[in-house]
């Protein structure tokens, strides 16, 4: 391959120039995407609102009669973003885990891609890329129909869809990363049970943390989570200051910057080989 001094720059690319490649590899998960989409709708927006519609509809009537607001707004304004950051986490992790094994094992979809002018670098970002688009696609979707519900109280809900992705990649981009360097499934169900599962129970989504036992407070306020349900929320209701929204926002960013550059070391390790 010729990508040498993309390689000696950096994590993966060494200009925009350089980084423009990598949406090639962005452009062939869209293709793919174009023939199952409706699968995928049906996964990551329909069941997502289903749970909306039984949460903060069903149970959400109950919680405003006998308690009123939750932080100062009614449940269904209260959930919907926490529904809408933990299905953008569980949709991340989804295709951060098998698809990527998939692509460096099973069907070497990645070495394809790297066996290019492309650099493994670039292979990553591309990938990675793809899964913030696809968390942007549902989460629009997501938001469009919780403000017709009701459970987008303020106009800078717009800002929940980029709030959610960001979340999201603050997950995939280090769990595409460790993906990548496995050589076997097998603890990829223990992730989904023992990480995944619990920072969407006991990240915010549902309850405010502070009702959580003071031993695990600390713990949920440092996932990746409990910050993309707090983004969203103050953007959904209304309710966040410049402050709270940069400090959520940096130590997202500065999660997917660490996954990105353990990912790009990964994918350059294992498609070189």
């Amino acid at each position: 391959m010729s990508d040498a001094p993309v390689r000696a720059a950096g994590p993966g690319w060494a200009s925009w120039s350089d980084a423009l490649p990598l949406l090639r590899v962005t452009e062939r998960e869209a293709r793919v995407w174009g023939r199952y989409w409706h699968t995928s709708v049906l996964t990551g927006v329909l069941m997502p609102l289903l749970f909306l519609g039984a949460m903060g509809v069903g149970l959400g009537g109950l919680v405003d009669d006998n308690q009123g607001t939750v932080q100062g707004v009614r449940y269904l304004a209260f959930v919907a973003p926490g529904i809408l950051a933990a299905t953008a986490l569980q949709s991340a992790s989804g295709d951060s885990l098998w698809p990527v094994m998939a692509g460096i094992k099973w069907v070497r979809t990645f070495h394809a891609a790297a066996a290019t002018p492309l650099s493994p670098g670039q292979v990553y970002g591309g990938y990675v890329t793809w899964i913030g688009i696809r968390l942007c696609l549902n989460a629009a979707l997501f938001v469009a129909v919780a403000a017709l519900l009701g459970g987008v109280p303020s106009p800078w809900g717009v800002l929940a869809v980029p709030a959610a992705a960001l979340g999201g990649l603050a997950f995939a981009a280090p769990l595409v990363a460790y993906s990548a360097g496995q050589d076997s499934d097998l603890s990829f169900p223990i992730i989904m049970r023992v990480a995944v599962m619990p920072m969407f129970l006991f990240s915010g989504t549902f309850f405010p943390v502070d009702q959580l036992p003071d031993w695990l407070e600390p713990l949920a306020r440092v996932t990746p989570l409990w910050h993309a349900v707090e983004l969203c929320r103050g953007a959904t209701t209304g309710s966040s200051s410049l402050a709270g929204a940069l400090g959520h926002t940096a130590f997202l960013v500065a999660v997917v910057a660490v996954g990105c550059a353990w990912g790009v070391r990964t994918f350059r390790r294992r498609l070189a080989s």
